[in-house]
């Protein structure tokens, strides 16, 4: 194995802190990365010289979706604002569109077994902060 990662076509929904950041990382890894928020304003949050496209509207409209290329999609990322609406599209992603890595933020950790059992990755921005502060509290 050479070590280079093949280029992936990710979708990600919602541009908060964490999608923005998300995009920014991708696009300088050189995938090919769409980001769709419903707010315009929103996307002020990405660098500028963002090389993505940038999609604004309902990240669980399936119009939306297909003509962002839905089909074509090795990653969705769902980070949007709501537990619920990143769940609904992680669904939708994983059991209507069959997308290979369907990954979803959680903000509320008392959910990830529900997300676990529905087949879908999450990442909790709190569980990870809460583990990483108990690291530093006893690091040396």
């Amino acid at each position: 194995m050479s070590g280079e990662i093949s280029s992936k076509k990710v979708v990600i929904l919602g541009c908060g802190r964490v999608g923005a950041e998300l995009a920014r990382l991708l696009d300088e890894d050189g995938h090919r990365v769409t980001i769709i928020d419903p707010d315009v304003e929103a996307f002020r949050r990405l660098r500028p010289g963002f090389g993505g496209t940038i999609i604004a509207g309902d990240g669980l409209d399936q119009e939306l979706l297909r003509d962002a290329g839905i089909h074509e999609t090795d990653a969705l990322v769902a980070v949007m604002d709501g537990d619920n609406h990143n769940i609904m599209a992680s669904q939708i992603a994983r059991h209507l569109h069959r997308i290979p890595t369907v990954i979803s933020q959680i903000k509320d950790p008392l959910r990830r077994d529900a997300f676990e059992a529905l087949g879908i990755d999450s990442v909790s921005p709190t569980v990870l902060g809460a583990d990483r502060i108990r690291e530093l509290i006893f690091a040396p």
